[in-house]
C-alpha cells in the first residue's frame, strides 16, 4: 500500500450509525485487515438538555446517518464496507467514494493534529495579522482545542489582553 489512508464518509440508515461502526471494527478485527481499514468513527457532540426536570448532558450525533472511516481504498476494503448491513453508500458521484480534504477532517476534529508552536507561555509574541498587526505581547495562555492564543498587548499605555488564532502571532527572534 502506497501513501497513507484517508477519511471516506459512508451514508447508513438512520438510528444504525454506532451498529455500522461496531460491525465494520469487528469485521476488520476478524479479517485482520487493520493495516485497510485504520479507524471507524461516529462523530458525537456533547449537549445540555434542558427539561422540566432539570438539565443534564446528553451525547448526540453529530451528523446522523452518516460514519467516517479512515481506511486504504482498496476493493477488498471498499467490498467489506459496502456490504455491511445498514451501509447504504459511500458519499461520492455514482459508486465513487471521494475522500475527505485535510481541512474538512481538521474542521470536523476527528483526527488530533499535533501541533508545534515555536512559542510558549510567558514569551514575547508578534502579531502578524489582522487589526493588532505589528504590535508586540506576551503569550498568558494556549488553547490547543480552539487553536487559539491569549496575548496581553500594550495599548495606550494600558495592558489589554486579546485572543488571536495560532496564524496570528509569531515568535520574536531572540
Amino acid at each position: 500500500m502506497t501513501g497513507k489512508a484517508k477519511w471516506y464518509v459512508v451514508h447508513t440508515y438512520s438510528g444504525y450509525e454506532n451498529k455500522v461502526a461496531a460491525t465494520i471494527r469487528k469485521s476488520v478485527e476478524n479479517r485482520g485487515l487493520e493495516e485497510l481499514i485504520e479507524d471507524v468513527h461516529v462523530p458525537m457532540e456533547t449537549v445540555t438538555e434542558i427539561k422540566d426536570t432539570g438539565s443534564r448532558q446528553v451525547e448526540r450525533k453529530l451528523f446522523p446517518g452518516y460514519v467516517l472511516i479512515k481506511m486504504h481504498m482498496t476493493d477488498e476494503s471498499w467490498y467489506i464496507v459496502r456490504n455491511t448491513r445498514g451501509v447504504t453508500s459511500f458519499v461520492g458521484p455514482g459508486s465513487k467514494p471521494v475522500a475527505l480534504t485535510d481541512e474538512e477532517v481538521a474542521a470536523l476534529g476527528v483526527e488530533k493534529m499535533e501541533i508545534k508552536l515555536s512559542y510558549g507561555v510567558g514569551d514575547s509574541v508578534k502579531i502578524i495579522e489582522g487589526p493588532l498587526d505589528g504590535f508586540i505581547g506576551v503569550v498568558d495562555e494556549i488553547d490547543t482545542a480552539t487553536q487559539s492564543v491569549k496575548v496581553t498587548v500594550s495599548m495606550f499605555g494600558r495592558e489589554t489582553p486579546v485572543e488571536l488564532q495560532f496564524g496570528q502571532v509569531a515568535a520574536l527572534e531572540k
